[in-house]
């Protein structure tokens, strides 16, 4: 006997409620609560990975006891890197708690050196005061004067025009031009110093940062080994304010060089307009998402490549860095994002990390001092600076 159409149709409709029903249990869980792509607002990640058990990476490591990583060693398995940090003489109490956090925590047992520059000379207690802190050699370097100098194509008084616009929108350090000198020569300079000619990895480190966690395997060999381009721990939003030619200069310069954008790029993270679409639209057109460049783990032999060397050039004639208030943080992590394969950036989760008032702090034995998976010190709104959830949807968690 043949069954009613209205009775086939609820049949069917059952069917298809029970299938859903069985992929919604059997999905993977995302990390973006109430976010991107959801209907309510944005609230931040409540099922962070950093909750979650956290080791160290998979694959071989070197330990400290698999070479003689003694300072002076003619024969360490060492990889060519260096500890780095553009720091002025007058940080030095600032720097001395971040310099004892990570040799206590990891390079007491490797002994890479600390490289700092300045743009004036350190002074005899600077020296002092950070070699006594460390057993790896310490090397005290000036920023080269053509390095450090306003750019002679900087129009002075469309410079000082564009500070006032910008501290009248709350843009801290807009019309201190030391500021954006800093984020110029971090941008697309410090990797071409004499004294980084022998190394090609690097870690930065900044005053007023802690590292809470021990590390006991060698960061540079594991880099090194698995041909790693950059690391971070942090991930946020930038100011759209700062950077509103940021990337429409970026937009040309890609017009102009196609073929340097990497097969397996970050693009769709660099352009996520679901998260903060307001960031996105001040951006016109980039999400603002970047890595927390304080702390950046990296080998500069992709900054001296061609593709990020002349991507900088094109950014640095334009005047951004001075006109408007480009950080080396969104610069770095759009150069990454689109020159570097997505799969050799990698996220170090394991190693415990504080910039005010932002943290990255995993579920380890090997942690204390800090809340596993608590991103930030203060008011709740700064859940909403963390980008994590356009990275992990877009990129992964490697």
């Amino acid at each position: 006997m043949a069954v009613a159409r209205p009775i086939r149709m609820l049949g069917a409709s059952c069917i298809i409620l029970v299938l859903f029903l069985i992929f919604q249990m059997n999905k993977t869980p995302t990390f973006i609560s109430k976010g991107p792509y959801a209907t309510q607002p944005y609230e931040g990640i409540t099922s962070d990975p950093l909750k979650e058990p956290t080791g160290e990476p998979t694959g071989h490591l070197w330990r400290a006891t698999d070479g003689d990583y003694s300072p002076d060693s003619t024969d360490s398995p060492r990889a060519p890197a260096a500890l780095i940090s553009l720091v002025r003489n007058e940080e030095l109490n600032e720097l001395i708690p971040s310099m004892r956090d990570l040799e206590r925590t990891w390079n007491s047992k490797f002994n890479y050196p600390w490289i700092f520059f300045n743009d004036v000379p350190f002074t005899e207690e600077f020296k002092k005061r950070t070699q006594a802190e460390t057993k790896a050699k310490c090397y005290y370097e000036l920023v080269p004067k053509e390095h450090w100098d306003v750019p002679e194509w900087i129009n002075w008084d469309l410079f000082k025009e564009s500070a006032q616009i910008l501290k009248e929108k709350n843009i801290q350090y807009s019309d201190k031009v030391s500021y954006h000198q800093m984020c110029r020569w971090n941008s697309g300079l410090f990797y071409k110093h004499p004294a980084l000619a022998k190394y090609r990895y690097y870690w930065r480190v900044e005053p007023k940062v802690k590292f809470f966690c021990d590390v006991d395997y060698d960061i540079f060999r594991y880099v090194a080994d698995y041909n790693i381009t950059y690391g971070f721990t942090i991930n946020l939003f930038d100011a759209p304010e700062s950077i509103p030619s940021l990337w429409p200069e970026t937009k040309k310069f890609l017009a102009a060089n196609p073929s340097y954008v990497s097969d397996n790029n970050m693009m769709n993270w660099l352009t996520d307009d679901q998260l903060r679409p307001e960031h996105t639209e001040g951006g016109n057109g980039y999400s603002t998402c970047h890595f927390w460049s304080n702390f950046e783990i990296g080998d500069m032999e992709f900054f001296r490549g061609e593709q990020y060397s002349a991507y900088f050039d094109h950014l640095d004639r334009s005047g951004g860095f001075f006109y408007e208030r480009w950080g080396d943080a969104p610069v770095h992590s759009i150069g990454v994002g689109l020159f570097a394969d997505a799969a050799k950036v990698h996220w170090f989760r394991d190693i415990g990390y504080n910039h005010i008032p932002y943290y990255n702090c995993p579920n380890s034995p090997k942690c204390s001092g800090c809340t596993p998976g608590k991103m930030y010190a203060g008011e709740s709104w700064l859940a909403k600076e963390d980008c994590r959830p356009s990275y992990f949807h877009h990129v992964g968690t490697h």
